[in-house]
């Protein structure tokens, strides 16, 4: 699929040189003289003060994780016995990638009160199913095998601690 967009539309596109270049080659544009755009320029961004390329991909620092893997998700919670604090992540999701070392020092710092899991959307999506996540990052605590509380969006370690201790302090 091209991306079609008339000169008249992109101020930028409308110099003097434009136009020359448009008449002289008028038989190679349509009258409404749309430009198609290739597919390896699609990943600009049109801004009113010209075009720029996208930024670099931030590289993140490695989380230390310990990596288990378990029959099933619902044996994980119930067998779990502290609360667990699970993350609803898609690896393509910015604040989800912010997230992840938080979330390590959120599980260093709590690691008495709460235990921490990460669920990858794009893997498990029945999982996602079955707990209505719609926004990423989702997270969830779970208490006794059960949902106890939900929140959506990426918080500094700080407010994540406040939340979860606040939530398990309430609700008890």
């Amino acid at each position: 699929m091209a991306v079609s967009v008339t000169a008249s539309s992109i101020p930028s596109l409308c110099s003097d040189r434009t136009t020359r270049l448009a008449s002289s080659s008028s038989s190679n544009l349509s009258s409404s003289s749309s430009l198609q755009f290739p597919l390896h320029l699609r990943r600009l961004r049109i801004r009113t003060n010209g075009v720029s390329a996208p930024s670099r991909p931030r590289i993140l620092p490695p989380v230390e994780a310990k990596k288990q893997t378990f029959s099933n998700f619902d044996d994980l919670l119930a067998n779990s016995d502290r609360p667990v604090l699970v993350d609803f992540y898609a690896t393509w999701c910015g604040p989800c990638q912010f997230m992840a070392p938080i979330l390590n020092e959120v599980s260093i710092t709590l690691n008495d009160k709460i235990q921490v899991v990460k669920i990858d959307t794009e893997k498990y999506p029945s999982i996602a199913d079955k707990y209505g996540i719609q926004a990423l990052p989702t997270f969830i605590i779970f208490k006794d095998g059960k949902p106890y509380d939900r929140f959506e969006g990426a918080l500094n370690a700080d407010q994540l601690i406040e939340r979860i201790e606040t939530a398990l302090k309430v609700k008890q």
